[in-house]
């Protein structure tokens, strides 16, 4: 079974994305051990792209800050294997198809699977080009991640019943975000998931609140946020990682609530 069931397995999970080396790789260390100490059930690490398409302008400009430092896709590496000595919750890379082509297909998810990376999510490769990664996932144990959107309609049966992991569910259309509210009839989207997988499913885009976040895992299993860590990132910079523990036990208790 695969590692990233185990953030599912007491009650609803609470995922933060974190973007690597936003302010510099000694915070970003800070702010995964504070998130997995605060109840963080599964943390999902950005590799930083020059562009990256599904990202609003927070995490945009978050990206731009890591690059800026100079920060590669091997520091990374370096950076999950020093923080896999002390924790044991699931980490997911979440980046794009170039930096995982670029890098090497085989190399970089090799790498992967000796660090302890248990998924990865690929926001720009559709379902039906996902074997140009999925094999190559599989053959080292790290599971590819799908994504359900608003739009993915009569394509949501097919992709929950290939799904590995757990499935992200984006609950609006466009890019990352905060939200005031979400509209879109997650419910239904929801009720086709668990007719045609038993795959944990979580949702993500646009959730900042504690109140949002319940109401998300009420619908699903989890409730994914990044847009409002990357501005705590942005506000506080190296001093950060107290308040992104704290922001992580206040929405643990949340999802925990329903």
């Amino acid at each position: 079974m695969s590692n990233i069931y185990k953030a599912f397995e007491n009650g609803k999970a609470f995922i933060p994305f974190i973007t690597c080396g936003d302010p510099d790789i000694e915070t970003t260390k800070k702010i995964v051990k504070a998130a997995a100490d605060n109840g963080a059930d599964l943390i999902e690490l950005g590799i930083p792209f020059s562009d990256p398409t599904a990202e609003g302008p927070v995490i945009q400009e978050a990206n731009l800050r890591a690059l800026s430092n100079k920060i590669t896709t091997d520091d990374i590496f370096e950076l999950v294997r020093d923080l896999r000595k002390e924790i044991t919750v699931p980490f997911v890379f979440m980046t794009y198809a170039n930096v995982v082509f670029s890098y090497g297909t085989d190399k970089f998810l090799k790498i992967c699977s000796e660090i302890g990376i248990d998924g990865i999510i690929l926001p720009d490769v559709p379902f039906e080009e996902k074997e140009e990664f999925a094999p190559v996932c599989e053959k080292y144990g790290v599971d590819f991640i799908s994504m359900i959107a608003p739009t993915s309609e009569n394509r949501i049966a097919m992709i929950a019943k290939e799904a590995k992991g757990f499935l992200y569910t984006v609950s609006s259309l466009g890019v990352t975000g905060t939200r005031s509210n979400i509209t879109t009839d997650l419910a239904s989207i929801i009720d086709v998931v668990r007719k045609n997988s038993d795959i944990p499913t979580a949702i993500g885009f646009g959730i900042s609140t504690p109140e949002q976040a319940a109401k998300m895992a009420a619908l699903s299993d989890g409730a994914i946020v990044g847009s409002a860590i990357i501005k705590i990132l942005a506000q506080y910079k190296k001093e950060s990682p107290k308040y992104v523990g704290e922001y992580v036990k206040k929405m643990k208790d949340a999802v925990m609530s329903v």
